[in-house]
């Protein structure tokens, strides 16, 4: 049987699976989707042992392989250069990976009617889903980001890359006033750090946007519905990314129809 997966450390927590094997089961396609637990030492082997698989059709991958897996799979897409950061591995033809990124379509398609250029935007975060995000940010003609980040030369680097106009503060500075947040770190999920932050400087039409989706409501989205702010959780992303990476892997669209059935299962 044909089967995808997603790698990562933790993987415990992903919901991946219960996304990719729902969608078959509506299809009535044969296959599988794992998770399965790669540490940083295993990528290169885990990749070499993946791609001689006949049965193997890709994975996603999540924290924290996802800069590093680029040095392992063919970039046709210069996904190194676009983006900086890849989350999925797709079989083109027999023998044949390439490495792309669904991230940032997945994380935009939710905002995708929100009116962006110009707005101030904050973004938590500099690892790969922040890239992700990002790079979606720049394609839509965004105003001033402040970015938060703990290593701020990098953070620096980050804007620069995606012609960015903005400033970077530590994790812990006070927020802005900014019209869009979004968190692109681990921080607040399930087994990890909190994230602690002041909520009050955003306006009262502000969006706060948690890539975070275990747990579902994070301390952050209960402190932003507290303040009656809107809010989009990390399922969101999640479904969107996955859509884009299940076609690639079984060569079908997911039946996007059945998405609120699919959300009452993701947070039962």
């Amino acid at each position: 049987m044909i089967y995808a997966e997603v790698i990562g450390d933790p993987i415990s927590h992903s919901k991946s699976p219960l996304i990719h094997k729902f969608w078959l089961a509506k299809l009535g396609l044969e296959g599988d989707y794992r998770a399965t637990l790669v540490p940083p030492d295993d990528l290169e082997q885990f990749i070499a042992r993946r791609t001689a698989d006949p049965k193997w059709r890709g994975c996603n991958v999540t924290i924290p392989h996802k800069i590093a897996v680029m040095d392992h799979v063919a970039d046709p897409g210069d996904v190194r250069q676009s983006i900086g950061a890849m989350n999925t591995i797709a079989r083109v033809e027999a023998g044949n990976f390439i490495g792309t990124n669904t991230d940032a379509a997945g994380f935009y398609a939710p905002i995708a009617d929100l009116k962006l250029e110009g707005a101030s935007v904050a973004v938590i975060g500099s690892g790969g889903a922040a890239h992700a995000v990002l790079f979606a940010l720049s394609r839509c003609d965004v105003g001033n980001v402040s970015l938060l980040a703990r290593n701020p030369l990098k953070g620096a680097g980050l804007l620069a890359r995606f012609g960015l106009k903005g400033s970077i503060h530590k994790l812990d500075a006070p927020l802005p006033p900014v019209s869009l947040l979004v968190n692109a770190t681990s921080l607040g999920m399930t087994g990890q750090a909190p994230l602690s932050i002041d909520l009050s400087p955003l306006p009262e039409d502000a969006l706060v946007y948690d890539l975070v989706y275990a747990p579902l409501l994070t301390p952050l989205l209960a402190a932003a519905e507290q303040r009656g702010l809107d809010t989009v959780d990390g399922l969101e992303m999640l479904i969107g990314q996955a859509a884009f990476a299940f076609e690639l892997f079984f060569g079908a669209a997911p039946p996007r129809q059945f998405d609120d059935e699919l959300r009452k299962i993701l947070v039962a």
